[in-house]
């Protein structure tokens, strides 16, 4: 019974760890959300709005495709390659 209790507790305070992480993820994602928005909007004059938005968007995917597969590759785990032992 107090293996199971451990358990559970080692699961919520995983879970809290994770949420918290994902808060701080999310914070960073908006500060450079307004960054991006700003370096675009002086890039482009006021009447290109639409144009802006296109810009945005692009980069954002970007953005996001990159970091994905960087963070993709680090986590990767190794292939494991099999030995055979022959007498």
């Amino acid at each position: 019974m107090k293996g199971e209790v451990n358990e559970v507790k080692g699961q919520v305070m995983q879970t809290i760890a994770t949420l918290m992480t994902t808060a701080f993820g999310l914070i960073a994602a908006l500060a450079w959300n307004e960054t991006i928005k700003a370096f675009i909007s002086q890039l482009f004059p006021t009447g290109s709005g639409l144009t802006g938005l296109v810009v945005y968007a692009i980069l954002v995917t970007v953005i996001a495709v990159v970091a994905t597969i960087l963070i993709g590759r680090a986590i990767a785990k190794p292939a494991v390659q099999e030995v055979r032992i022959v007498e």
